[in-house]
């Protein structure tokens, strides 16, 4: 039996989602956007969701295995349920933990800022690359986060964010071990018991910024320019060429 892309528990209103796909760095496939979709909007009785990642790294970003094999329309119909996964996170009616180690890299650094607490391991390093091939994903959501001039600085040179960086700039909220997450995680359940289910969907409706609509139309104009496909593969190269060179020096 083939194991489930993404893993789900719940044990005393806390819901946990384990990205489980290891061997591939836990790369966003269309599966798991759409378990972890279908685990958030579907929820009843949360008060906590965490989500985490199975082995070395959190997350390696968009799947890239099948680009070749995909048409501009199948690219931008993955890229849009991503997004759509993203804004249930962010937009979910009880608080959300991410617990991050390793590469969080592209979607998967999506995925960590849409979450409302964020974890990372002493190693953990944050990458953005998506304006490498030209994809506005969660940029709105990253710039609310950190301010402008941060997120700028950081996207425009694809540069590597290291853990301690980002607590400093707000990226993160805490680093931790990872044997100390379940006593992180303890500490943010016992909170979500001193207000009421209503009290924290009403508040989490009013202090969280609704830019669904223009998130999904940041996407539609960046990857629905012709040629996303071609512009994914010459980042691949390029990642490519790169490695090759630090290998060689």
């Amino acid at each position: 039996m083939t194991a489930p892309v993404v893993t789900t528990t719940l044990d005393d209103g806390v819901l946990t989602l384990t990205l489980n796909r290891p061997k591939a760095s836990n790369a966003l496939s269309l599966g798991i956007a759409e378990a972890i979709y279908s685990a958030i909007t579907s929820a009843s009785s949360v008060r906590l969701a965490v989500i985490k990642g199975e082995g070395k790294n959190f997350c390696a970003g968009f799947d890239l295995s099948d680009v070749g094999e995909l048409s501009d329309a199948d690219l931008l119909w993955r890229f849009l349920r991503i997004e759509t996964m993203l804004q249930a996170v962010y937009h979910a009616p009880f608080p959300t933990i991410a617990l991050a180690q390793g590469h969080i890299i592209g979607a998967g650094a999506d995925l960590f800022v849409a979450c409302t607490y964020r974890l990372a391991a002493p190693e953990a390093k944050l990458r953005f690359p998506g304006w490498n091939f030209e994809l506005a994903l969660g940029t709105r959501r990253l710039e609310r986060l950190i301010g402008k001039d941060a997120a700028l600085d950081i996207l425009l040179d694809g540069r590597t964010v290291p853990a301690q960086e980002a607590k400093a700039i707000g990226l993160a909220t805490q680093i931790a071990d990872q044997a100390e997450w379940p006593k992180s995680i303890e500490r943010l359940a016992a909170r979500t018991t001193q207000m009421s289910t209503f009290s924290t969907q009403h508040m989490r409706s009013i202090t969280v910024v609704d830019t669904r609509a223009q998130d999904i139309a940041s996407v539609v104009a960046t990857a629905g320019r012709p040629g996303l496909r071609g512009r994914i593969l010459d980042y691949q190269r390029a990642v490519k060429d790169a490695r090759e060179k630090r290998r060689q020096s």
